[in-house]
């Protein structure tokens, strides 16, 4: 009797240990990834975005709320096919790239919404302005291709450029101005399981 006491006590010492197990990390494939955004100009919707960025996943499939993600976006590589158009956003009116070289993202939780679903929130800086934002996360899946395991996930949302101090319009003589201050972005994610760092 008192054996099979001590060993449900240890096993009920274990069973935490196996729970709290590492999240997986998994590093952003730029090659396979993209991040894009659209802008109201006059009438349309003017696409762009940025070509130079990475980032880490740290995902646990069975405790979200252990998850956790950190993204890095090279301001400068703003690209909208128009290079006068990226000079200027790149200038001081919009990003200001010598002073504000990079747009960061930093979460702070993650919520599973449901089997597909995750919340994750975060700081979102751009342009020295610090805001924190909820993104709506859709888990694309998780496979094992044939140089490793590879995990997707991808995000939309829409953010106030003005609360970042890009401020840059022009009213138009007849009413209305020519940008919008809405942007939404789009986010497209796969990233690579790292290899397992050995226990010291």
């Amino acid at each position: 009797m008192r054996r099979a006491l001590s060993y449900a006590f240890s096993l009920a010492l274990l069973l935490p240990a196996l729970a709290s197990a590492d999240p997986v990390v998994y590093k952003v494939d730029s090659d396979h990834s993209g991040i894009g955004f659209t802008v109201r100009h006059f009438v349309s919707n003017v696409p762009g975005r940025f070509k130079d960025f990475d980032g880490v996943i740290k995902y646990d499939a069975q405790n979200p709320a252990a998850s956790s993600v950190s993204f890095t976006v090279q301001a400068a590589s703003i690209d909208t096919d128009n290079g006068d158009r990226d000079d200027h956003l790149r200038g001081p009116e919009f990003f200001d790239v010598a002073k504000f070289p990079t747009l960061t993202f930093s979460s702070t939780s993650v919520k599973a919404v449901d089997a597909d679903t995750l919340e994750v929130t975060g700081d979102l800086t751009m342009r020295g302005v610090t805001k924190k934002v909820t993104l709506p996360v859709e888990i694309l899946g998780v496979m094992k291709g044939p140089r490793g395991e590879k995990a997707g996930f991808e995000t939309t949302f829409k953010l106030d450029r003005k609360e970042y101090g890009v401020n840059w319009n022009r009213v138009l003589d007849n009413g209305g101005a020519i940008l919008g201050d809405e942007v939404k972005v789009n986010i497209s994610i796969e990233a690579d399981r790292q290899a397992e760092q050995p226990a010291k």
